[in-house]
């Protein structure tokens, strides 16, 4: 194995295909600048290939660590190249909702807001109305007395006037909690075509890691007994999560170093030929 890491810390800096840090530098640290995630400062920096999904499980090997074991499994199997027959339709459903999510949310109105502009401005009118109905009565009134027409004539005008207005207003008010009904019906829709994508994208996720699994389990169970300090022919998935990870990533194709806080090996040399990767120790 001919990959080799370079790792600085502080003014230190080494390589090599084992590298043994100086000082107390955390894990966690060290296994984000191999992924080349911004650290707090820029004390620790690793230079080496891109590391892939499966470092984000086992990139990081310590006895205080966490580790879905399942999940993990399966993007080990991902990086040998596996495939399921789950694939296809996990990645239309994937689109779909992508698709779905991305459309451009705009800010509706409150349809009880517009259901009362709309009524509002449907009182005004007819109160228009029967404002205009007693403008005519006037200026009938005033016509039969012999009256001068012209008050009740101008009356009139403005009342059709405002008469006319209102009714534009009331039309586009209806209008526009139409169309708020129809947005409210819009969204209930798209929220229920999303909860079934979302749905159905995770149920073939779950398969998929499912047939994966199933491709490196007996690789694993092996890696697993093969770990040093670990009695062979014991549990894979109930043994400890140092012994779970390092099977994990002696499975996997890993593309970058893996940081090593543990002692299950007597000399990093050999977790590095265990593991077949570069090893950062700390």
């Amino acid at each position: 194995m001919s990959r080799r890491v370079r790792c600085r810390v502080g003014d230190v800096v080494r390589c090599g295909r084992v590298v043994h840090l100086p000082g107390r530098v955390e894990p966690t640290v060290v296994a984000r600048a191999v992924r080349g995630s911004p650290a707090p400062t820029d004390r620790v920096a690793v230079t080496n290939a891109r590391p892939g999904p499966v470092h984000e499980y086992v990139g990081c090997i310590r006895p205080e660590m966490g580790l879905q074991t399942r999940t993990a499994l399966a993007v080990a199997a991902r990086s040998l190249g596996h495939e399921t027959p789950h694939d296809p339709a996990l990645t239309s459903a994937r689109e779909a909702l992508a698709a779905l999510c991305s459309e451009t949310t705009t800010t509706h109105e409150s349809r009880a807001e517009c259901r009362r502009v709309a009524a509002s401005a449907t009182d005004r009118t007819e109160q228009l109305r029967e404002a205009v109905a007693a403008a005519r009565g006037r200026l009938q009134a005033r016509r039969e007395q012999g009256l001068d027409p012209t008050p009740a004539v101008e009356t009139l005008a403005d009342a059709i006037e405002r008469l006319s207005e209102a009714e534009t207003s009331a039309v586009a008010a209806r209008q526009r909690l139409d169309t708020v009904r129809k947005q409210t019906r819009d969204r209930r829709d798209t929220q229920r075509e999303r909860f079934r994508l979302e749905d159905r994208v995770a149920n073939l996720e779950r398969q998929a890691r499912a047939y994966l699994r199933e491709q490196v389990r007996d690789r694993y169970a092996a890696a697993v007994d093969a770990v040093p300090g670990v009695e062979a022919g014991g549990e894979s998935f109930g043994a400890a999560p140092v012994a779970k990870a390092l099977a994990v990533a002696r499975v996997a194709d890993l593309s970058a170093p893996v940081v090593l806080a543990c002692d299950q090996f007597e000399r990093p040399e050999a977790a590095a030929d265990w593991l077949e990767t570069p090893v950062i120790r700390l």
